[in-house]
Formats: structure tokens, sequence, C-alpha cells
């Protein structure tokens, strides 16, 4: 089992600038297959945006996504982590913080992201959540 994030991070994470539209966030979570996309701002973790955050503040009050900005619709209030970061550390921030996703910084700059289901495929890949992290993307 791995001790830190570094060991089950995702690596060169994607990301975006907080003037982008919605729907480039969207194209580009289809294209990486992940459901979120690390706001930058001159190389500054600002934000995350998720699909979910698409659809909550933005589609569900009938926003146009093609006009309505990252910057609007991420999520800035945010926890992170560095690659040193013990895993045990890494899961107890996601569940007092209840997220499914850290960043991983260094210094301010995004080198990663670390999700519960890194966690669960790291620690338990019989577990439900584990087999579910493995499988192959729906397309």
């Amino acid at each position: 089992m791995a001790a830190t994030v570094a060991e089950v991070m995702t690596r060169e994470p994607t990301t975006i600038t907080p003037d982008r539209p919605l729907t480039e966030a969207a194209r580009l979570m289809r294209e990486s297959d992940a459901g979120d996309v690390l706001v930058v701002d001159n190389d500054r973790l600002v934000g995350i945006v998720t699909d979910r955050d698409i659809v909550i503040r933005a589609v569900a009050d009938a926003r146009d996504p093609r006009t309505v900005t990252v910057g609007e619709a991420c999520s800035t209030d945010l926890e992170a982590v560095t690659p040193d970061t013990p895993i045990e550390e890494a899961a107890e921030l996601m569940r007092l913080r209840a997220v499914r996703r850290l960043p991983v910084l260094s210094g301010a700059a995004p080198v990663g992201i670390v999700s519960l289901g890194d966690l669960a495929m790291d620690r338990d890949k019989e577990s439900v959540l584990g087999q579910v992290s493995a499988m192959p993307p729906n397309r």
C-alpha cells in the first residue's frame, strides 16, 4: 500500500483558466476522462470545477454553459495536499471536508489530483469502490 499521495495521485492534471466557458471545461473533462478540471490563474490554483458544478451552478438554473465562465461556477474554498502528504491524512481531510478530490500542490502550482477512487484502489481493490474505480470509462 502507498504511504504518500505522490504514489497514487493522477499526475499532470487537466487545467483551465477562470475566464473560459463551461463548455470548454466539459470538453476537457470528456477528453481526459475525468469529472473535474483544476482552475489556474498564472500557474496558481484558484479553484476546481466539477461535472456536478456545471450541472448545479449553470444548467439547473437554465444558464447557458457557452457563456457562463469557469470562474463563475467553480469551487474556490479548497483544501489541497502536497505530494508527500500521508495517505491517511488525505483520506481524513476528504472525510472532514466531504470532498471526493484533493488538488496536489507544489507551492501554489498544481502537480496532481488525488481522488477517493485513487485511495480506494490503493487500499482495497476488491471493495466495491475500488472495483468501480478500476473499470474502464463509459463512452
